[in-house]
């Protein structure tokens, strides 16, 4: 887990001051079309829907919005048929990168993901090539705040499932595995606790600096340019960014 408090937490932080709420909102649009053709449009028997309804209500996602979503992929009419997908490559200087997106065009999707791995100095690779550089855990992100204490935070994670608890300067982050988060969320939901994050996420093993400012540069417009994108969801990977390269 060495280096992903650093790395989970400026994930978080800058998600809070995301500017493009609306694309997040989409994107978190398809998460709960895809949780709905899986389980049904009742959260109380799709623990996988609950878990996505927890993840819009982290990023600040109306009710109103998390209600139409559920209602228009339960319906027959005008609910996209989305298909998940992983993309797995290396970006400049040996940067492993996952791309997880939800699409109703395969090949529009994987031709776009290619161009930006090829445009900015990557290179798209095979399922499994660089998977496992990383682990799928749970993440729970809490906001530091006078009424959190610590000490039960921690007691209180733990005792709910959680492998571990760290600090850092603004935020706590609790982590789990996959198959226990959502029991964690419930129980840290039920006493209260307000989440910046809440999501099963990849999670590096190990960790790639780059030096070379061009490599820097290119791989911070690898990252945006496939974040951009309608069709992906989620953009992981393991490169050890200084403030001064975010």
């Amino acid at each position: 887990m060495a280096g992903h408090s650093k790395w989970a937490n400026i994930k978080a932080r800058k998600g809070k001051v995301d500017a493009q709420r609306g694309k997040l909102f989409t994107k978190l649009g398809r998460e709960i079309a895809i949780a709905v053709r899986h389980g049904g449009p009742n959260p109380d028997s799709n623990s996988r829907l609950k878990d996505v309804i927890a993840k819009c209500k982290a990023a600040n996602m109306p009710n109103d919005n998390i209600m139409r979503s559920i209602k228009k992929a339960a319906g027959e009419d005008g609910a996209a048929n989305f298909e998940e997908i992983v993309y797995e490559g290396y970006g400049p200087g040996g940067v492993a990168v996952i791309v997880e997106a939800a699409t109703d065009n395969r090949n529009r999707t994987a031709g776009d993901v290619r161009h930006y791995f090829d445009k900015f100095g990557g290179n798209l690779g095979q399922t499994g090539s660089v998977s496992f550089l990383f682990n799928k855990k749970g993440v729970i992100v809490i906001e530091k705040a006078d009424n959190v204490s610590e000490d039960d935070l921690m007691m209180e994670a733990l005792e709910a499932g959680a492998e571990d608890m760290t600090t850092e300067d603004e935020y706590y982050e609790i982590i789990t595995e996959p198959a226990g988060f959502t029991a964690v969320r419930e129980a840290l939901e039920s006493k209260g606790y307000v989440f910046v994050e809440a999501e099963v996420s990849m999670i590096p093993t190990t960790t790639t600096k780059l030096t070379d400012p061009k490599q820097i540069e290119q791989m911070q417009k690898l990252i945006d340019n496939l974040e951009e994108m309608d069709d992906v969801q989620n953009v992981y990977h393991n490169w050890e960014q200084d403030e001064e390269d975010e």
